[in-house]
């Protein structure tokens, strides 16, 4: 008995030519944002805290990090590194966003901003509440438990999220709670020391920055998807 393939409709070709083009030029966007930003406003500080590593009585006496020549081949890998990653990203959400467009959500730039947002607080906000971004010099806990805790963290509150956002009773805006709230009830692994090499300041100011540039490039990816969606560039 032979099996014959049906080829894929037009309109079905269509969208997923809309889905790649839109994702593929949101994300590299998205990560060209990223890399800016993180060379401007994160990287001295990591700069600052692997020297603490090095020498810590010499890194005690500067206020910032002399950033030495411009590495033109680091930076241009630092590019197509963020740009994979937001590219990878900007496939989940845009699927989700098409999932909800198909049920009454219309896909604009505003609300791709939303979506952005909830994007930041899944993969960044909700994990720092336990685990904040993590640096040169500091003690960490072990990594595996780490990045279980991570994971299921992730996992609950974007579940909870589209509970919230979908959900059509309490009930669903109830389990959505319990979501949102068990990981950081169970609780984040934690060092069996409290030591570490950097200063408290220097660690305080790198997730403060780490988590204000992935809420804006978050909202980038957000608003390119919206805005690239409908246009022409995403019908080719």
């Amino acid at each position: 008995m032979t099996c014959v393939t049906q080829p894929a409709s037009p309109a079905t070709k269509l969208m997923f030519q809309k889905i790649a083009v839109s994702a593929l030029i949101a994300g590299f966007g998205a990560g060209l944002v990223a890399a800016l930003l993180q060379f401007v406003f994160v990287q001295p500080l990591l700069l600052h805290a692997e020297l603490f590593e090095i020498d810590p009585h010499t890194a005690l006496d500067l206020v910032t990090v002399p950033r030495g020549p411009f590495d033109v081949a680091r930076e241009a890998l630092n590019i197509v590194f963020s740009a994979l990653i937001y590219t990878g990203y900007a496939f989940v959400l845009l699927a989700a966003m098409v999932w909800a467009e198909d049920r009454g959500e219309p896909i604009t730039p505003r609300a791709g901003i939303l979506w952005g947002i909830a994007g930041f607080i899944t993969m960044h906000m909700a994990p720092a509440f336990g685990l904040a971004p993590d640096m040169p010099g500091l003690n960490g806990a072990d990594v595996e438990a780490r990045q279980i805790w991570w994971y299921g963290t992730v996992a609950c509150t974007g579940i909870a999220l589209w509970l919230i956002a979908f959900g059509q009773n309490w009930a669903m805006w109830g389990a959505a709670i319990v979501l949102l709230a068990a990981p950081h009830l169970i609780g984040a692994p934690m060092p069996d020391t409290l030591t570490q090499i950097a200063p408290p300041e220097l660690a305080a100011s790198f997730a403060a920055r780490t988590l204000g540039v992935a809420l804006a490039v978050w909202s980038t990816l957000g608003l390119l998807l919206g805005s690239v969606w409908h246009s022409k560039l995403a019908e080719g």
